[in-house]
């Protein structure tokens, strides 16, 4: 019989999940997804293509700052090196676009290193600084190394043609986004249950006692970094194509903030946590316009012409909300709100 949280077999522990009915409403979930660009109007499919792209982008920031409690401040700065590798080799190499993700994952790996090492011995306030000078530091390079780049000009990239299989069309390319999504959700899955991410989490904990329980700290942060930037490095390729032109100008930094906002919104820590909380920071400004719809032109007119001024702000007072009122995030009220079901009607 079941026993609630605790396991009672080695396969229980190793499991994905031992619930039947997670993996139902999970197949649903798949199969409404696989429809949804079919049905929906370019608008909300652009919205759903989007929320794809950034949930890749939050997962590999949530093994870096989640799992290994290295807050990086400098994550669009992966984003961007992704971006830039994945136009170079397809457009100006004439590379096949799966060799444009291996290299966008495998160049933001490596720039991962470079900021990496470096960083090691550093933690909280002064490693989100090295971070954040990093992205600065890699739009500059960008920019200065025209000959590669193209400069200020930018690089204009097309929907790839993969296999055989044209994903020309919007609702095709959703789909793409949809499969490296869910590829990407299983390894981070399998990541956190693993030995790897168990050191992980020790670090996170308290990097002392992992050091004495015989947890290579050099070896693990660098782990965490690369595996972060491998997967960011794959969601600014999927960015750029979205965007059909690459430039630093697209990737501005609050993009870093939008995926910290994620993490402490959703929870830091779970892969739950990162889905809930892109959904909620990528719809949070979406619902805002269409209040303010309501409320005038003049006040629409305002979160039209400053709409990135806006979404910050929006990301403040959300982040010190969570902060204060439910640090846990939004998984965590999902966790009561089945504890609550569960107990029911005995807890009231």
């Amino acid at each position: 019989m079941r026993s609630g949280d605790f396991k009672e077999t080695y396969s229980g522990l190793i499991v994905l999940s031992d619930s039947t009915w997670v993996w139902i409403w999970s197949a649903l979930l798949a199969a409404a997804l696989v429809c949804a660009p079919f049905v929906l109007n370019a608008y909300a499919l652009s919205l759903l293509t989007l929320v794809l792209i950034t949930l890749i982008g939050a997962l590999g920031l949530n093994i870096l700052t989640g799992l290994t409690g290295l807050i990086s401040l400098g994550h669009v700065g992966f984003l961007v090196v992704g971006a830039y590798a994945y136009a170079i080799a397809v457009t100006k190499h004439g590379l096949p676009p799966l060799a444009g993700f291996a290299a966008s994952g495998l160049v933001a790996a490596l720039a991962s290193v470079i900021v990496g090492v470096p960083s090691l011995r550093l933690r909280g306030l002064y490693l989100a600084i090295t971070t954040l000078a990093f992205s600065f530091i890699i739009n500059n390079v960008i920019l200065e190394a025209a000959a590669v780049t193209d400069g200020a000009r930018g690089i204009s990239v097309l929907r790839p043609t993969i296999l055989g299989i044209d994903f020309d069309s919007d609702a095709a390319f959703a789909l793409l986004c949809l499969a490296v999504t869910v590829l990407t959700l299983f390894a981070c899955l399998n990541i956190r249950r693993s030995r790897i991410g168990r050191a992980l989490v020790a670090i996170r904990d308290n990097d002392t006692a992992a050091r004495t329980m015989g947890v290579n700290l050099v070896t693990f942060k660098l782990y965490a970094f690369v595996t972060s930037a491998f997967i960011t490095g794959i969601a600014g390729a999927l960015l750029g194509i979205y965007l059909s032109f690459v430039s630093v100008e697209g990737f501005p930094f609050l993009l870093s903030i939008e995926a910290l906002a994620i993490l402490i919104v959703g929870g830091l820590g779970s892969v739950l946590g990162v889905v809930l909380g892109t959904v909620f920071i990528i719809l949070l400004p979406e619902v805002v316009q269409t209040v303010l719809h309501f409320a005038g032109s003049g006040v629409e007119a305002l979160f039209a012409n400053g709409v990135h001024e806006l979404k910050a702000m929006l990301y403040g007072v959300v982040i010190i909300l969570f902060l204060r009122f439910e640090p846990r995030g939004l998984v965590g009220i999902w966790h009561d709100v089945k504890r609550l079901w569960v107990h029911w009607p005995l807890r009231f």
